[in-house]
């Protein structure tokens, strides 16, 4: 196809909003971005030190809270600098390498969610074969497939969107180079619109339909429990994972397999919102307020800290 790209770089539109409360914005955003670092920083440095967290779980946990750190560093810097300088402007180059990244950490992200969901399935509803089927070795190959099917995902579409032309326009609505805000734009969207319910298919709702699967069984199994303490106990182990879980791909699906109008085209600034800054902030808080392993940890490590 001829080449009919006509501009030399892509215009960020970020979201609507007044001038003047573009400061409050900027120091949102700003608290969002630190304290979605610190948190996910802390379980990290927690799940490392302590021993008893040294399971399957809390490895998983840790890639979780690694991925987070990196995936609000591809978006919200960004967008806090569009806020602070008014500068929308990103070259061509620099939008597609964030492009890169923020599949990448999504894609890999979605299928380590999928991982969490599996691990808890073997722990309660096959607890005699946890030992073997969640060993060390098996652990490393799971989480090997997960980031390595990331970046190969990542790859074969940014590689797609970096050869379409773009004529319609520059200004991608949205925060961050988002591959919907630029099908919008691209000269013929056809091609790349199926590959987004593709990879929206296969990246988003799969996995989501594995965990509920997973997690269908291992209600089934608890509710069979009957022991009251028993029940808690099982369910304490399940119910961070199952909350971050429904918040995470609830704003994939809402964002890349609903119909496309004016509305719902607002609605995506909403939960972009969700799903690249405040779902990454959550994660940790989530994790550390429901569990209880990792919230006698962090307690623990404070006071050390404090009167050590």
């Amino acid at each position: 196809m001829e080449n009919q790209t006509f501009f030399t770089q892509f215009y960020l539109t970020s979201f609507p909003v007044y001038p003047e409360t573009l400061p409050y914005f900027f120091l949102i955003f700003f608290i969002l971005y630190l304290v979605g670092v610190l948190a996910n920083f802390v379980i990290i440095k927690v799940t490392v030190q302590e021993n008893n967290l040294h399971t399957p779980m809390y490895f998983f946990l840790c890639n979780l809270s690694t991925v987070d750190i990196c995936y609000i560093t591809v978006t919200l810097p960004k967008l806090m600098d569009i806020l602070l300088t008014r500068k929308h402007s990103i070259t061509f180059i620099q939008c597609f390498t964030q492009l890169f990244f923020f599949l990448f950490l999504a894609s890999t992200e979605i299928t380590l969610l999928s991982s969490m969901a599996f691990d808890r399935y073997v722990a309660i509803c096959r607890p005699l074969h946890y030992q073997t089927t969640m060993s060390k070795r098996n652990c490393i190959i799971i989480l090997a497939g997960t980031w390595l099917s990331g970046f190969g995902n990542s790859t074969c579409v940014t590689l797609y969107v970096s050869g379409l032309t773009f004529c319609h326009s520059n200004a991608i609505e949205q925060f961050y180079c988002e591959i919907k805000a630029l099908a919008k734009i691209a000269c013929t969207d056809r091609g790349l619109g199926v590959l987004i319910f593709v990879d929206t298919f296969l990246f988003g709702l799969c996995p989501f339909l594995l965990s509920l699967i997973s997690y269908g069984k291992i209600i089934s199994i608890i509710l069979k429990i009957r022991s009251n303490e028993g029940r808690r106990k099982a369910f304490s182990t399940c119910t961070s994972h199952l909350t971050i879980l429904l918040i995470f791909y609830g704003t994939i699906i809402c964002m890349y397999m609903g119909p496309s109008s004016d509305l719902v085209n607002k609605q995506d600034y909403i939960f972009s919102v969700l799903f690249a800054a405040v779902t990454p902030m959550l994660n940790p808080l989530i994790y550390s307020l429901r569990n209880t392993e990792v919230r006698t940890a962090i307690v623990t490590n404070m006071k050390i800290k404090i009167f050590g």
